[in-house]
C-alpha cells in the first residue's frame, strides 16, 4: 500500500500545505512504470549492426535514450544475455556476437556496455533491468558458434528443437548455472532489476518434440507426470532465482514477461475467458502460482492483442490479470511494433488510438501500476504516432516507478542545506546529502521541483518536476528558468527503490 505524508512548510509570506502523498492520480499518475525492451538479439534495437565501433555503440545508446527521456520512459529493459552469450564484461559466459560481429571477441579495452549502460540510463532518471534469456543458447541451427561456447564444450546440458540448442531445464547443473550467470550481474552491476521474456520451454513447432525423457527418468523428483515435471523444473529456476536475488542485494527487482494467456478458462475454470495459446499447458510456465507464492516482484504479461481479438480480447485478459496479482506489480507488454502493420488476423491495429485506448484502460484500473513496449525501434518507425502521444499526452510529466513496500518501506531522510543562486547558465542548485534512514541508506538519486511564486506548493503534480536522477550527484542546474521570474525549489531523496523522502527547502530565487 502506497503511503500519504502531509507536511506543512511557511512559504514566503504565505504559508501552503504541500503533500508527498505517493498515491497515484488517473490524470497524470506521479508513479507509473513506463519501460521500453531493448532487444540486441538479431540486433534488433541495439546496437543496430554487429561490429559497431565502441564509440558508435555509445552514440547510438545515448541516442536511444535521449529519444526514450522525451518520450517520458522511466525504464530500460536491455537484453545482455540473448544467446548464452554476453553484452557485458564481468561475465563467465562468451562476448556476444550480436555486439562484437565475432562471439567471444571483445570490444575495446575498458568498455563495458552494460556498466555504460547503466550509467547512462541513471543520469536520466531511468531505471536498467537486466533481460535474461535463461534457456535460448542459439538462434538457428545455422548460427556459428565459438568452439569456446558452453554448447561446444558441454553438449550433454543441451536438447535441440526447431533447429535451437536450447538448456535442458531438468538438470539441476543447468539450474545452477543459470542462476550463476544472473548472479554475476546482480553482485558486479548497479542494476535496478532481473528480467526474463517468455521463453522458457519452446513453443511448440509441429512435427518437433521436446527430447528430454531421459533427463525425466533421471531426475524425476518425484513427479509421475513429464507435464508436471517441466512446469516443476521452471517454478524452481524462478524462486531460486528470486530468493537468490534477493540475497544479495534486497532492492534488485525480480520480474518476468510472459505470453499474456496463463489457461483458458475451458482448460481450468481459474483461466480467462480467452481461446489461445497457454503458457501453463503448452510453455510449462505457472506465472499465476509464481505471482500467487510472492517469487516475483511484478509480472508483465505481453497482452499483444486488441480490444477486438475475438480469441484473446485485450481488456478481458487485462482485467484477468488484475485479479490474479495477489499483491504484486502488474506492468503490460504493449506490442508497439504491430502499430500500423497490416495483418489479416486483426486489422484493428491499422487504428492510431489502439494503444491509447489500451493505455486510458490500463489507468482505469487501479491494479496497473504500468507498461512496457516492445520494441524501442518500434516507437522511431512505425509508432511514432504513439511516440507523439506519450510524449504529449500520456506521458507529458515524469513519473518516478510504482513503491514496492513489501522489499522496502524506509523512507528516506531529508537533503539538507538546499540552496539556489542565479547565474548567467541558470539557476544552480546544491544541497547536501540526507542522514542515513534507520535501513542504513541516505540517497541513491533526488528529485527537482519547480514553482513559480505564490504558487501553491505541491508535490503530488508531476507537472512540477523539473528533473529526476537515479545518481547521488547534490547539484543540479535549471537551464529552462525564464529570466526575471521568481522560482521556488525543493528537493527530495530517493533510494533505491524509489521511495521518497520529505522534500526540502523551499529556497526562492529569481532568475538572470
Amino acid at each position: 500500500m502506497n503511503k500519504s505524508h502531509i507536511y506543512a512548510l511557511l512559504l514566503l509570506l504565505a504559508a501552503p500545505l504541500f503533500s508527498n502523498a505517493q498515491n497515484t492520480t488517473k490524470i497524470a499518475p506521479k508513479r507509473e512504470f513506463r519501460g521500453v525492451w531493448i532487444a540486441s538479439v538479431t540486433n534488433i534495437d541495439w546496437p543496430s549492426k554487429p561490429g559497431l565501433s565502441a564509440d558508435q555503440q555509445k552514440q547510438e545508446y545515448i541516442g536511444i535514450l535521449e529519444q526514450h527521456k522525451k518520450n517520458g520512459i522511466n525504464a530500460i529493459m536491455l537484453q545482455i544475455r540473448p544467446t548464452a552469450d554476453a553484452l557485458y564484461a564481468k561475465s563467465r559466459e562468451l562476448w556476444s556476437h550480436w555486439l562484437t560481429g565475432t562471439q567471444g571477441i571483445a570490444p575495446a579495452p575498458g568498455y563495458d556496455p552494460l556498466e555504460f549502460a547503466i550509467k547512462e540510463a541513471h543520469n536520466r532518471g531511468m531505471e536498467l533491468h537486466a533481460w535474461f534469456n535463461p534457456y535460448r543458447a542459439t538462434m538457428t541451427a545455422g548460427q556459428l558458434v565459438s568452439p569456446d561456447h558452453i554448447t561446444k564444450k558441454r553438449p550433454e546440458l543441451f536438447y535441440t528443437y526447431g533447429g535451437q540448442k536450447l538448456f535442458d531445464p531438468g538438470l539441476p547443473e543447468v539450474q545452477a548455472y543459470i542462476v550463476q550467470v544472473i548472479l554475476d550481474v546482480v553482485k558486479e552491476y548497479d542494476i535496478d532489476g532481473v528480467h526474463f521474456d517468455d521463453y522458457f520451454y519452446p513453443y511448440r513447432i509441429e512435427g518437433q518434440r521436446i527430447n528430454d525423457a531421459a533427463t525425466f527418468a533421471k531426475y524425476p523428483n518425484g513427479f509421475t507426470k513429464i507435464d508436471d515435471w517441466r512446469r516443476n523444473n521452471v517454478n524452481m529456476l524462478i524462486k531460486t532465482v528470486n530468493d537468490s536475488v534477493h540475497y544479495y542485494k534486497k532492492y534488485v527487482k525480480f520480474g518476468v514477461s510472459p505470453f499474456g494467456i496463463w489457461r483458458n478458462i475451458r482448460e481450468d475454470t481459474l483461466g480467462s475467458k480467452t481461446n489461445g495459446l497457454s503458457n501453463y499447458g503448452e510453455l510449462y510456465a505457472d506465472f499465476r502460482k509464481w505471482i500467487k507464492e510472492g517469487w516475483v516482484d511484478y509480472i508483465n504479461p505481453q497482452i499483444y492483442f486488441t480490444f477486438g481479438r475475438s480469441a484473446a480480447p485485450f481488456n478481458v485478459l487485462l482485467d484477468w490479470w488484475g485479479n490474479n496479482t495477489y499483491g504484486r506489480h502488474l506492468y503490460i507488454g504493449q506490442a508497439a511494433y504491430l502499430v500500423r502493420v497490416p495483418t489479416k488476423v486483426d486489422p484493428t491495429w491499422m487504428k492510431f488510438d489502439e494503444i491509447p485506448n489500451q493505455i486510458r484502460y490500463m489507468r482505469d484500473n487501479n491494479r496497473v501500476q504500468g507498461s512496457i513496449f516492445f520494441s524501442s525501434k518500434s516507437l522511431s518507425t512505425n509508432a511514432r504516432s504513439l511516440a507523439d502521444s506519450l510524449r504529449n499526452n500520456f506521458y507529458k510529466y515524469p513519473a518516478l516507478p510504482p513503491q514496492m513496500p513489501w522489499l522496502d518501506d524506509v523512507i528516506p531522510n531529508v537533503p539538507q542545506n538546499l540552496t539556489a543562486d542565479a547565474l548567467e547558465d541558470g539557476v544552480n542548485l546544491k544541497w547536501e546529502k540526507p542522514l542515513k534512514a534507520t535501513d542504513g541508506e541516505t540517497a541513491s538519486g533526488y528529485v527537482i521541483y519547480r514553482f513559480e511564486a505564490g504558487e501553491k506548493i505541491n508535490v503530488l503534480n508531476p507537472k512540477n518536476i523539473v528533473n529526476i536522477s537515479f545518481r547521488d550527484f547534490t547539484f543540479y542546474i535549471d537551464t529552462n528558468a525564464e529570466k526575471g521570474k521568481r522560482y521556488n525549489y525543493l528537493v527530495t531523496a530517493l533510494d533505491r527503490l524509489k521511495n521518497e523522502s520529505e522534500p526540502s527547502g523551499p529556497v526562492g530565487v529569481q532568475a538572470k
